[in-house]
């Protein structure tokens, strides 16, 4: 299909791929949790947009010159670790009363997911290893197979997403009544944030 080797181990693989915790995830349920199904929904495109950015720019050889820059790299993934440390300390500090780290609109929503995603340069170069896996060099379509790859992608995520806003949509509706336990829930996804921000910077 579209050069594409094996389209079914690639859904399973990506499938495996987007359920791995991860920032990603964690935008989802926290935006759900505080603008309820339409910062979810925000959240998830906002994933898709930065997802497809890098896809993109993996296709042109971004990651490729990244890997042969340390120097290039290292200030990309730096980045991305002081935001995510950033908002993940935000979320830890905020006290009742003041405004969200992540505010209701689904703009903001939107643009907070993207940003999170945009700013892990790993991903780069995952698209990079991965997407040589899954083609057909004999029946490779040049930008046909890897737009195929890419709205692939979009889709399965797309559907990822609404699943996990839904479902933690339920379980915010039980949660809200208790601000104690939704305070507790908003600084554990700090920690997390923040312990996100520090994996990616120590790691190599």
């Amino acid at each position: 299909m579209f050069g594409i080797a094996d389209y079914g181990a690639f859904v399973v693989a990506i499938v495996i791929f987007l359920a791995i915790p991860g920032p990603g995830n964690l935008a989802l349920i926290t935006s759900t949790g505080k603008g309820g199904i339409r910062g979810g929904l925000a959240a998830t495109l906002g994933v898709i947009a930065g997802d497809q950015v890098l896809m993109w720019l993996a296709v042109a050889g971004v990651a490729a010159l990244l890997a042969a820059t340390p120097a290039a790299f290292s200030a990309v993934q730096w980045v991305g670790a002081a935001y995510l440390a950033w908002l993940g300390w935000k979320m830890l500090t905020a006290q009742p009363g003041d405004a969200p780290v992540l505010n209701i609109r689904p703009r903001q929503y939107f643009q907070q997911a993207a940003a999170i995603t945009l700013l892990n340069p790993k991903a780069i170069v995952f698209y990079m290893a991965f997407f040589p896996l899954f083609v057909d060099p004999a029946r490779h379509q040049g930008l046909a197979t890897f737009g195929a790859m890419a709205l692939t992608i979009a889709a399965l995520t797309f559907l990822y997403g609404l699943v996990v806003v839904l479902l933690t949509h339920h379980l915010a509706e039980r949660l809200r009544a208790n601000p104690r336990i939704t305070r507790t829930l908003e600084k554990l996804a700090g920690v997390f944030l923040i312990g996100f921000g520090v994996k990616l910077a120590l790691s190599k």
